[in-house]
């Protein structure tokens, strides 16, 4: 048993001492390659995000309080009211495009959330906060720039603590259905903790 033990701890340093020549041996012309290859996809990524705009300067009016607000309310033109459904239309102009020149997701939430949440003051009275507890969303085909767009919201449920709302994101001219989704209004304050 011993003279195996041993013979077991003399192949194990005869890994560890051939491991260790190994890494300290000079790189061969694979790894230079390897590097080469991070180093161009690096390159490449870093071209794309130039091109997205990521490394400029942020335009100072986007700085200003609640920009946010004003770029949607210049997106959003109000069709309809009605208890528990609102009707929005709007455009796909370059402010909200993407770098593929198509809608940007992140516009798509917003619209969603500013219509779901018009829709359920509809339902709910001014004097009662509303939290938005989730939201998820669908993209189911994308809005190319020009394109007009209906955003119709509808409230599938209200009760004394919560409101759900539906939205439904049609593009005008063909009426297909190019985004959905489901916002869940809590009524109650949040907790303190």
């Amino acid at each position: 048993i011993q003279r195996q033990s041993s013979c077991f701890f003399f192949s194990l340093s005869l890994i560890i001492t051939s491991e260790r020549i190994t890494m300290d041996e000079p790189k061969t012309k694979l790894d230079h390659k390897e590097d080469e290859v991070e180093d161009e996809s690096t390159k490449s990524i870093l071209e794309f995000l130039e091109n997205l705009g990521v490394s400029s300067n942020i335009p100072q009016f986007t700085t200003t309080h609640d920009f946010y607000s004003e770029l949607l309310r210049t997106l959003l033109k109000v069709d309809s009211i009605s208890r528990g459904r609102v009707i929005c239309s709007f455009s796909v102009l370059p402010p909200a495009a993407n770098y593929y020149k198509g809608l940007h997701g992140g516009v798509v939430a917003a619209v969603a959330e500013r219509v779901a949440t018009a829709c359920a003051r509809t339902i709910v009275a001014e004097e009662k906060p509303l939290f938005l507890g989730e939201q998820s969303i669908s993209y189911l085909s994308a809005a190319p720039i020009n394109t007009q767009l209906i955003a119709d919201a509808s409230v599938v449920r209200s009760g004394r603590n919560l409101t759900v709302v539906s939205i439904e994101i049609t593009l005008k001219e063909t009426k297909k259905v190019a985004y959905t989704s489901q916002a869940t209004f809590f009524h109650i304050p949040a907790a303190k903790l």
